[in-house]
């Protein structure tokens, strides 16, 4: 997994994120109307999340997957391709969501990473924040959703 990104999945550290870097990966994840319609009567239940024939009159003309729904897709293309793994250390957060388009039944995502800043710990010596600049791209080469997101990653060489 995680083809886009030259260090195997395994041997990422801190240092590997170098500002201005872009990874692009080539898994994808699509989504049907059943899973639109199941996260949202769970976790969103909004008619036009929930209900293809109201979701037809509405402002979306037609049923779109909640914005929840979206980042949790996106959130498991990244832990896929780079996050997870013996380096990594978690998130303090997000910043900026912004769901730009609609996704709809159908729709097949790809995920493409800007890393926008690197910077050691000055407590931890161990690690340090990677600042992410996160864009979900549907098959159309539509921007979906973007965030900025920060990671913690282990040092290579702590110190």
């Amino acid at each position: 997994m995680g083809d886009g990104f030259p260090i195997p999945y395994e041997e990422r550290y801190f240092e590997n994120f170098k500002p201005g870097t872009v990874f692009e990966f080539s898994e994808t994840v699509g989504v049907s109307e059943e899973e639109i319609i199941a996260f949202a009567e769970k976790y969103d239940p909004q008619f036009f999340h929930t209900d293809p024939k109201a979701a037809e009159e509405s402002s979306f003309r037609g049923l779109i997957a909640s914005g929840a729904h979206t980042i949790s897709l996106t959130f498991g293309l990244v832990v896929r391709n780079v996050i997870a793994g013996k380096t990594s250390c978690g998130s303090p957060g997000i910043d900026e969501v912004r769901w730009l388009k609609p996704l709809r039944p159908g729709d097949v995502l790809r995920v493409r990473l800007t890393v926008l800043d690197a910077v050691p710990s000055s407590s931890k010596k161990d690690r340090g924040s990677v600042k992410l600049f996160a864009e979900t791209i549907n098959q159309k080469g539509e921007v979906v959703m973007s965030y900025k997101g920060i990671s913690i990653f282990l040092k290579r060489r702590p110190g």
